[in-house]
């Protein structure tokens, strides 16, 4: 309790909501977040043995694969195109990261691509502070529902609308699966650890990514592009350049520029899994103040 306690006066404290306001945090839907995150401790009773971290890693990766290269570049902005098993497998994959439905996720990234930066952006770090920018937006009523009116072209899926409503159900089927392979250990692993390491790291590119890194380009937003955030996020970090130009399906737009997310793209491309990436065109790469 008293955990909740500090937790809420935490939130409370970062984006200033008063009664009544809809940024205020819904509170009954922090707990499986709270849970996830006090289930790492399990780690100091259960020890960890060299497969258990393997499996946290290879999960961690796996699902980051998913929210970077199809929740975000394929769902938020049809950067490639793939068959519609594809699209399900990679869906259930990504929903498997406890971030919430393929369409929830895709309708707010792009209503921040939208509103980047400015006062209707839910997760801007500029006008809501940093701590609201990582982890607080979604935790609020207001932003809780999926924005329909942006995801009409996904919404015809029934299968995709589906994971969108039932979104909690392919992690607790992850968690069951993991404690029946292995037990506690692989539980909190497998899970937890690997759970809320893939939940921080993509919370990143919301608060860090706006405020630490270069600006290759003028755009009319934060965003920055920052190395370290590219490397843990496979690509991810690469975010002026993302916000430059958005529909391009890669983000490290120089061969220097490390994404791993897109060469696992042009991988699946070469046996046919997805195809139609979309490029940078050499005049948007090229652009400058």
């Amino acid at each position: 309790m008293n955990m909740i306690l500090a937790l809420r006066r935490w939130f409370d404290s970062a984006a200033a909501p008063t009664a009544g306001d809809e940024r205020a945090i819904d509170w009954p839907r922090i707990v499986p977040f709270v849970a996830m995150h006090l289930g790492c401790l399990g780690a100091f009773w259960t020890g960890a043995s060299a497969s258990v971290l393997a499996v946290a890693a290879g999960l961690f990766l796996l699902r980051m694969f998913a929210v970077t290269a199809f929740y975000h570049r394929y769902f938020s902005h049809r950067a490639f195109r793939t068959s519609r098993a594809a699209q399900f497998g990679f869906a259930l994959l990504g929903a498997s990261a406890a971030q919430r439905g393929p369409l929830w996720w895709a309708s707010h990234h792009r209503h921040h691509h939208a509103h980047a930066d400015r006062p209707t952006d839910c997760h801007s770090a500029r006008q809501h502070g940093f701590l609201w920018s990582h982890a607080g937006w979604f935790l609020t009523r207001a932003n809780f529902a999926t924005r329909s009116a942006r995801v009409g072209d996904l919404a015809k899926y029934p299968e995709l609308v589906w994971l969108d409503r039932y979104d909690a159900a392919v992690p607790a089927a992850l968690a069951i699966a993991l404690f029946a392979l292995g037990g506690l250990e692989l539980l909190v692993w497998g899970f937890c650890i690997s759970t809320v390491a893939l939940y921080h790291a993509t919370f990143t590119i919301n608060s860090l990514a706006h405020r630490f890194g270069s600006r290759r380009y003028a755009t009319h937003d934060d965003s920055r592009n920052n190395f370290w955030l590219a490397v843990i996020t496979l690509g991810e970090g690469w975010h002026n350049n993302h916000h430059h130009f958005p529909v391009a399906a890669r983000q490290g737009f120089y061969w220097w520029e490390i994404d791993i997310a897109y060469y696992g793209l042009r991988a699946m491309a070469m046996v046919g899994l997805v195809w139609d990436l979309r490029p940078v065109p050499l005049a948007a790469r090229e652009a400058r103040p």
